[in-house]
């Protein structure tokens, strides 16, 4: 049987969903205003390895990742950039999704952006303002009431006198206690007349941890059986998120709760002012993005990732060292699953390619399995990969082999051709179908008249060594 640690129950425990074969999870997405990071790359990642895994378990999973494209962060970047809100969002989710393609990350089944969903943050305020835990402060805010709410804190586990210490509480002179936090705030005239939204308070937008609450019990229901996101999100966002959701609807809001570790750089927690900041795409100039995805799988989901170069170098010999084994013995005859495969493009640009479904009566898919059913040990069940190709190694057999891409898939790995990512996955340049992507988007941009994100599009491929010709029949391109 699964077990994954509860958060909430600070415990491993049976998953036992709410309704037989199905799960229902969500999962906090990104806010969109800049460049996905390292930390965006594990949130993707390790949720993607769950998702993969409960369809692979026999579950019939609806995965939803919201996308937060109304924030404070976001209405200060749009200005100072002289934009809109809304063409600053779109052009990052655009790029969030090209770093999810070149990671083999698989959509989710929705993806919801805060801005559709303003009537169901309305209502879910509404109805914490009936039941006596909002209220309407002197600067025209809406806040929580979080004395009222007698489970706060719960999730992080501390007291309120644990909390009102913390140094994550929000000063504010209209609250009526330092802890409340607001649902909704009132519009400023500066504000751009994208940011406000009519309401029975008045004119404002709504704060953020509102949005995930409305967004999940509006698609997924009062109660659910997943929510992860990062380990950050653990206070307060999430200790807010249940405040709010069962506060409004008087059930309980989510079964398992579960965070991912975060990421440090050489041993030291990453921020920009360190100067130790990374972003998806400045790694992926450098490295293979499979290396990169197999990098943040060989640590279990819950511990710390150390990033480093040498640990992206052992880690893309790990992974050849699986390549290698798969080279030369003939391909799997299992045909794919419909609808799977890692998610990575295949050399000639046409989609992803399935490992086939493994033999889980085979000793090494036992243990395999064993380890992922144990609140998804990943390292255990790379592990078990490598006994299995040194076992090609031994026999060359192409039942094994097969079996090796089967579970490979399972993960979101060694689905491409051993020859081509020996060869080409060295992270020095981009596969056929990720430059065809970007030329497409370049096109698209000249299109508009968007000649500054054409000519972004080309200096990134020239940096990635793709050099692009255009001439009157099209544009060709070359590996410089």
């Amino acid at each position: 049987m699964l077990k994954i640690y509860n958060t909430l129950a600070r415990d491993k425990q049976d998953f036992v969903p709410i309704e037989p074969n199905t799960v229902r999870m969500y999962v906090c997405g990104m806010t969109v205003y800049d460049y996905c990071h390292l930390g965006h790359a594990r949130v993707m990642v390790v949720f993607d390895m769950v998702y993969r895994w409960l369809k692979a378990s026999g579950f019939d999973v609806t995965y939803v990742r919201n996308i937060t494209d109304i924030d404070d962060k976001i209405i200060k970047r749009a200005a100072e950039n002289g934009e809109s809100i809304h063409s600053l969002t779109r052009r990052f989710i655009g790029f969030m999704h090209e770093d999810e393609r070149a990671l083999g990350v698989l959509q989710p089944d929705l993806e919801p952006r805060a801005t559709q969903y303003v009537p169901q943050m309305l209502d879910l305020i509404s109805r914490l303002e009936a039941n006596g835990l909002a209220y309407r402060a002197a600067d025209g805010d809406v806040n929580y009431a979080v004395r009222k709410f007698s489970g706060y804190g719960k999730l992080s586990g501390k007291s309120l006198e644990d909390l009102r210490a913390g140094e994550r509480v929000e000063v504010n002179d209209g609250k009526n206690d330092p802890l409340d936090f607001v649902l909704w705030k009132h519009a400023r005239d500066e504000e751009a007349e994208e940011v406000k939204w009519d309401s029975p308070w008045g004119q404002g937008r709504p704060g953020w941890h509102i949005e995930c609450s409305a967004m999940g019990t509006e698609i997924l229901g009062k109660h659910f059986d997943i929510h992860g996101g990062g380990a950050d999100l653990q206070f307060p966002h999430h200790e807010n998120e249940i405040a709010q959701s069962e506060g409004a609807h008087r059930c309980r809001y989510v079964n398992y709760w579960m965070h991912n570790g975060f990421v440090r750089v050489d041993n030291e927690k990453m921020s920009k002012s360190l100067g130790n900041f990374f972003t998806i795409r400045e790694v992926l100039k450098k490295y293979d993005p499979e290396v990169v995805r197999f990098f943040i799988l060989r640590a279990h989901y819950r511990s710390q990732l150390n990033y480093s170069d040498a640990h992206l170098d052992d880690a893309k010999a790990a992974l050849t060292r699986l390549y290698t084994a798969l080279k030369g013995v003939p391909p799997p005859s299992i045909p794919p699953p419909v609808g799977e495969g890692s998610g990575f493009p295949s050399p000639a640009g046409g989609g992803a390619r399935g490992g086939g479904t493994p033999d889980w009566s085979e000793p090494h898919a036992q243990r395999f399995k064993a380890a992922m059913d144990d609140d998804f040990n990943t390292p255990e069940a790379v592990a078990v990969l490598f006994d299995l190709a040194n076992e090609v190694n031994k026999t060359n057999a192409p039942q094994l082999a097969a079996q090796l891409k089967a579970l490979g898939a399972t993960l979101g790995l060694l689905q491409r051709e051993a020859t081509e990512y020996l060869q080409g996955g060295t992270g020095e340049g981009l596969s056929e179908a990720q430059i065809g992507e970007q030329i497409a988007a370049r096109i698209a941009a000249k299109q508009a008249r968007n000649y500054a994100e054409a000519d972004r599009i080309r200096k990134e491929l020239l940096a990635a060594g793709i050099v692009l010709e255009d001439s009157a029949t099209g544009t060709t391109w070359r590996r410089a």
